[in-house]
């Protein structure tokens, strides 16, 4: 016999507690809800955390209100497999970051005074690093500790060249960087002439660390930068099919040929409207 939804005048939170509790319940809940595990559910969070991105990146506020919804339900998804599984519960998320937000912030919270935004960082890293420190349970701390593994591949090269940056293992200036990417595009080049593509494939992985790295020099996050880009292709590409369609011609009908003079005279056109 279904259940009626937990009550709306519950606060809004409480509410939303409610609902995941009664999804987990074994007993008339949702059988998909209920079999998922963090395994399971961490590849949806991911994707909510982009969405987010998107509605921010797209200006959209009403949907950037549902995306935060979204992703927030993750959050609580997460908290209530983890109280199923008496380790800790929302609450105890909530707890951790409060704490967490007014230790990170002395200057906010207590009688800390830094002089400028540059001192400000250092001291959160400085902070950062002792909770690095206090958190590890064998061996000696690493400046590499706590980068997070599930990261996207450019961002955590990124966070890795950073903190290896903090203790002068780092190319000197931007020029330095980009050397050291046209060597490596020539290692590249170099492995897929002979034909070994597992080298090739590592050789490609050290191409992507460099420009990670052009992007920490250049203080660019390559994530946004390669965000815009795509962005870019598609909607050139998008104009590219519109114009084909104009002759009667789909993408499959076309060469290279074609497409590629069209994709000049697209961004031709994009060049005169922005100077326009």
């Amino acid at each position: 016999m279904p259940r009626p939804a937990p009550s709306p005048d519950l606060r809004p939170l409480d509410r939303l507690l409610a609902i995941m509790a009664r999804l987990r319940d074994p007993d008339g809940g949702c059988p998909w809800d209920v079999e998922q595990t963090f395994a399971t559910i961490a590849p949806y969070t991911v994707e909510e955390a982009y969405e987010v991105a998107d509605a921010i990146e797209r200006g959209d506020m009403g949907d950037l209100k549902d995306e935060l919804g979204d992703l927030l339900f993750q959050v609580v998804f997460h908290a209530r497999m983890a109280e199923e599984a008496g380790a800790f519960d929302f609450n105890d998320v909530a707890r951790a970051i409060n704490d967490k937000m007014v230790r990170r912030h002395p200057h906010v919270f207590a009688d800390e005074n830094y002089a400028s935004l540059a001192d400000q960082k250092a001291g959160w890293e400085e902070l950062k690093a002792a909770e690095r420190k206090a958190k590890a349970r064998t061996g000696p701390a690493s400046l590499l500790d706590d980068v997070a593994v599930g990261l996207p591949g450019l961002t955590r090269a990124v966070k890795l060249s950073q903190r290896a940056a903090r203790s002068g293992f780092v190319w000197p200036t931007v020029a330095d960087v980009t050397r050291k990417l046209h060597e490596e595009v020539g290692e590249l080049e170099a492995e897929i002439a002979a034909g070994d593509l597992e080298k090739a494939r590592q050789e490609l992985g050290d191409v992507l660390f460099v420009v990670a790295n052009i992007a920490r020099t250049l203080d660019i996050d390559p994530e946004d930068a390669l965000r815009y880009t795509n962005a870019k292709f598609v909607r050139r590409f998008r104009e590219v099919e519109k114009r084909l369609a104009a002759r009667g011609r789909t993408p499959d009908s076309s060469d290279l040929a074609e497409m590629d003079a069209l994709w000049e005279d697209v961004k031709a056109a994009e060049r005169a409207d922005a100077a326009g």
